[in-house]
């Protein structure tokens, strides 16, 4: 688009990276610059997931980044699940995954955008659009915390819901071959984790609990070390000796959190618009959060470029992939309830368990009986379809 030239992207992710490249392959033309306030090869966090839509999506957009992408990532075909001293249950999943270590994402995005041109400057960090003087368009995907956002929180209408339960991220040096759950009752009620190999020597290992069982496990008066330490006896069997991390290449310790959903009413002031986690955050449970940066940076580029002017451009962006985000977001958030939930659902038959874990998504469920759920979901394929075709108004039948 004419009035769009140069660019400032505040924020080195995957989103910045990835949309600065897109821009330069639609147009070499354009001055683009990204801003990343950390170091080149330091980032937080260890793996993360993407899905078969994803993968294919990116061949189809740019395959020179997707093939670097996809030889450096752990593919799994099989979930796996271990509730205590229940002998595991493994099953085959319908559409695989893949893993790729967060840093090892960054390097390939940075190396593709600098081979097109693309300025990417590390330990450069932007707190106002006045350091950004001359820019056509400002992208703000500097994270959930992002200062660009925060200096308008009021014009951006930002809200953060916080999740009940505690998480922590971590690193281990076991190997998952599978997608892997595993909860583990404690005295203090239940705690679980979901692991997923990323590399050759590396796993993701989240771990998750109520705030009861985090009180009286001791872990809000425990240190990184004590932590991991008992994390570790916790979940021995499916570690097989292997350490738990908590220090990633940032320099930064793990620390438990609440879950915060990010909202905002818009995402756009002036020539300023938020993409990725600066805009929206999902419940990292549903392994979705990569995936929507990446499609909001393609869509945004796919904006700038179909719309004759920015104002408008942006305008078609918000709307188009705010309608997206809210579907992702109600899924995620019931998903996320069904975690606050498990107490309901981890005393069932282990192949009900691991089904209904698999529903977790559906806004029905937390209102059926667990049992009835899955012997509906049995019976016709999908409660949700059911659920459509009693639930529609007389008039649309």
């Amino acid at each position: 688009m004419g009035d769009v030239v140069k660019v400032a992207c505040v924020g080195g992710g995957p989103a910045g990276l990835y949309f600065a490249i897109l821009m330069k392959r639609t147009d070499p033309s354009h001055d683009i610059t990204v801003h990343e306030r950390y170091p080149e090869g330091s980032t937080y966090g260890w793996g993360v997931t993407y899905w078969r839509e994803l993968h294919d999506t990116l061949h189809a957009i740019d395959p020179e980044s997707a093939r670097a992408i996809g030889d450096d990532s752990i593919r799994w075909d099989t979930w796996q699940a271990h509730v205590h001293d229940r002998p595991p249950l493994l099953v085959d999943h319908w559409d695989g995954g893949y893993g790729i270590g967060r840093g090892r994402l960054l390097a390939i995005l940075a190396d593709r955008a600098h081979d097109l041109g693309v300025r990417v400057e590390y330990e450069r960090e932007i707190t106002s659009e006045a350091e950004l003087a001359g820019a056509d368009l400002v992208v703000a995907c500097d994270g959930v915390n992002s200062t660009l956002r925060e200096r308008h929180a009021d014009h951006f209408g930002t809200q953060v819901a916080l999740g009940r339960n505690v998480y922590i991220w971590l690193g281990t040096t076991k190997v998952f071959g599978s997608f892997t759950f595993a909860f583990t009752d404690t005295p203090h009620g239940w705690i679980w984790c979901y692991g997923y190999g990323y590399s050759r020597d590396r796993s993701t290992c989240v771990v998750e609990c109520s705030p009861e069982t985090w009180e009286g496990l001791g872990f809000h008066r425990s240190g990184e070390a004590d932590s991991l330490g008992l994390l570790g006896k916790l979940f021995a069997d499916l570690l097989d000796g292997h350490p738990l991390i908590g220090r990633g290449t940032n320099g930064e310790s793990a620390r438990w959190l609440n879950f915060r959903t990010l909202t905002n009413q818009t995402w756009r002031r002036g020539n300023l618009v938020l993409m990725g986690d600066a805009a929206h955050t999902t419940h990292y449970s549903v392994g979705a959060g990569t995936a929507l940066a990446l499609g909001d940076a393609a869509f945004l580029v796919h904006a700038l470029h179909s719309r004759p002017r920015l104002d408008s451009a942006l305008a078609f962006y918000e709307r188009e992939r705010k309608s997206t985000i809210r579907c992702a977001q109600r899924a995620a958030r019931n998903s996320a309830r069904w975690y606050e939930s498990l107490p309901r659902y981890v005393t069932l038959p282990p192949e009900q368990m691991f089904a209904l874990l698999g529903q977790r998504h559906s806004a029905l469920l937390p209102y059926l009986p667990p049992r009835l759920y899955h012997g509906l979901d049995q019976a016709y394929g999908s409660v949700a379809w059911l659920w459509s075709k009693i639930a529609r108004p007389a008039s649309r039948r």
